[in-house]
């Protein structure tokens, strides 16, 4: 494992303490080799249980946790943290640790200047827990000008911040898993919710944002806009109107569909499928969380999923999910489902928190 270095007042002080102990008459023994406690092995995990162990973790870590992730390769789940001490915790608890140079914290520190000095349109940041940095994303409508302003700002983060350009341009997603209409307009369905024993569904916010009535693919009026959170969120709640068949599943396009019995928050590492009713289903795995996206005109949404699964315009407020796991609905990205991209998903914890639903 990788030591970290201890600063040289730390050193300092230790070795006074030693030698405090000593003059105290209290003795030392060193162990050999063979008498070292092992570390322990990291337990085979699926993304779901990785996810909660890395909640249970981070209220002990406190501040010397610096982001987790999930290895889908290997199926464990690796903890950043600042120190030696906190890599205990964690191999004990049976994740993989690994020693970082920076802190949540000092990450926090460096999304709150980007959000400060570089709100651009065209513009993402996400923490990276892979490469312990904040990474900031341009699309193609940054200008040059804008470009000198991202650089100059990055370039003053230090080894906190890197950034980087896609072809691409970021936008919001018109549509999701099956197709809802409203207004001209194609969404997509994202998971049917239950609140005190009612019939809902959840899509994107910048959906139901201007649109009050909702139809099927057929134009059969289904339900009606009672939640919009968009910008700041993506999240939209309507309720049914008219009885119609609501299972908990999301329909994969090739004649059959995925359960799903719940929702679990977000790895990177993880493995999640798109469905969406432009182009189907796509497949790839969680990239970022706590994305912050500037899709322009001032419709700034934050903490979101970033993941390399492609999408195009009709898959907005579609599923994101992990075996029968909910994690998120259709934001929008870049690129489309030829030449690759990036997209963005509203978490379905929090949107289902905040709307006061379950799945079901």
């Amino acid at each position: 494992m990788k030591h970290r270095r201890i600063p040289r007042r730390r050193a300092a002080l230790a070795g006074a303490g030693v030698a405090a102990l000593i003059a105290a008459g209290v003795t030392f023994q060193s162990a050999n080799a063979s008498e070292a406690p092992a570390t322990p092995e990291p337990r085979t995990l699926s993304a779901p249980a990785a996810g909660k162990l890395a909640s249970e973790l981070g209220p002990e870590l406190g501040g010397d946790a610096a982001g987790t992730y999930y290895d889908a390769k290997a199926e464990h789940l690796v903890v950043n943290v600042v120190d030696e001490a906190a890599a205990r915790i964690v191999e004990e608890a049976g994740a993989r640790a690994r020693l970082v140079e920076h802190t949540l914290s000092e990450l926090t520190t460096a999304r709150t200047t980007l959000k400060k000095d570089a709100t651009i349109p065209g513009t993402a940041w996400v923490t990276d827990p892979t490469t312990n940095k904040v990474v900031v994303t341009a699309d193609r409508t940054v200008s040059d000008a804008e470009w000198a302003t991202l650089t100059e700002v990055v370039d003053g983060l230090g080894s906190t911040a890197e950034l980087r350009r896609t072809k691409g341009e970021y936008q919001p997603f018109i549509a999701g898993g099956d197709a809802i209409t409203g207004g001209g307009s194609r969404c997509s369905l994202g998971f049917n919710v239950v609140k005190g024993g009612e019939p809902y569904f959840l899509t994107a916010g910048h959906c139901t944002e201007s649109i009050a009535t909702w139809s099927d693919g057929s134009g059969n009026v289904i339900g009606e806009t009672e939640v919009s959170s968009f910008p700041g969120d993506d999240y939209g709640l309507v309720k049914y109107t008219a009885q119609v068949d609501r299972p908990s599943e999301v329909n994969l396009y090739d004649g059959s569909a995925q359960q799903i019995d719940g929702a679990a928050e977000a790895t990177v590492g993880m493995q999640v499928t798109r469905s969406g009713s432009t182009t189907q289903v796509d497949s790839g795995a969680v990239t970022g969380l706590d994305a912050t996206v500037n899709y322009g005109n001032g419709d700034i949404v934050n903490g979101l999923i970033q993941t390399d699964v492609c999408a195009e315009p009709g898959d907005s407020g579609g599923s994101l999910f992990s075996g029968s796991s909910a994690i998120g609905l259709t934001s929008g990205g870049s690129g489309d489902c030829t030449s690759g991209g990036e997209t963005f998903f509203q978490p379905a914890t929090a949107a289902l928190s905040a709307t006061g639903t379950q799945i079901g």
